[in-house]
């Protein structure tokens, strides 16, 4: 039962997070123009906070069900773990920040720590699995890295395509087309899931002696977390109409 909860945990936050992720880092090839870039940031604005909970779980289900496990990710995997630590604070520091002030110079700048940030989540991600999850070095795990961080892009422009209109649409669905949009992120979204798999299956997922008392805490918890990640996605369900939120 640990297993499966770690799974889901971790895969969520791949699939919801991967989504705002891929948009900023697309975000200067979708927004040409500091309204059209406020506009991108609308579409995710309302699900990151929300999304980044799944990560949080993540670590907290590490430590406390797999202890051994947790330690070695972040003892063999130091530089990794600090950069995507980094890029994290940076990415939400330029979400929240950005609006603060009219300037243009001041917008531009939190617009590329928003790039910055997202493209650093992306390929600290795809390092982490090359190197620890799926065993490879080198040259070979920075392509991994590449790739997964094109996964993370592509998986962003196709929830972009479901969350915008007129022309931002067109340009975020250059990839899925008019009409593609829904299978489009559908597999992006599976393929995620494949990636979070096939990593899992190369973890050494032995669960320390606390699962006895914390699953049952963790499973009744479990239905709130989907509850309100449910209620969010169905209350900001319609296409962004404008520069809102942040």
């Amino acid at each position: 039962m640990e297993i499966f909860i770690l799974g889901f945990f971790a895969i969520g936050y791949l699939v919801l997070a991967g989504a705002d992720i891929g948009v900023g880092m697309a975000l200067p090839y979708l927004g040409r123009s500091a309204g059209e870039r406020r506009e991108v940031i609308a579409a995710i604005a309302p699900f990151f906070l929300g999304n980044e909970v799944w990560l949080v779980a993540t670590a907290g289900v590490l430590a406390g069900l797999f202890p051994r496990l947790e330690g070695e990710l972040l003892h063999g995997n130091h530089t990794a773990v600090v950069t995507l630590l980094l890029a994290w604070v940076v990415r939400d520091m330029g979400l929240w920040l950005r609006g603060r002030v009219p300037g243009a110079r001041w917008q531009a700048f939190w617009d590329g720590a928003i790039v910055a940030g997202s493209w650093g989540l992306a390929l600290s991600w795809g390092a982490l699995l090359a190197h620890v999850l799926l065993g490879i070095e080198g040259p070979v795990a920075l392509l991994a890295a590449l790739v997964l961080a094109a996964l993370f892009a592509t998986h962003g422009l196709t929830f972009a395509a479901l969350r915008l209109r007129g022309g931002l649409r067109a340009r975020a669905a250059v990839l899925a087309g008019e009409a593609g949009e829904g299978r489009t992120y559908a597999l992006t979204s599976a393929a995620l899931v494949v990636v979070a798999v096939l990593a899992g299956l190369r973890l050494p997922l032995e669960p320390g002696t606390s699962g006895p008392l914390l699953v049952p805490v963790i499973l009744t918890l479990i239905p709130f977390l989907v509850a309100a990640q449910a209620w969010v996605w169905w209350t900001f369900r319609h296409r962004v109409s404008g520069p809102s939120y942040l």
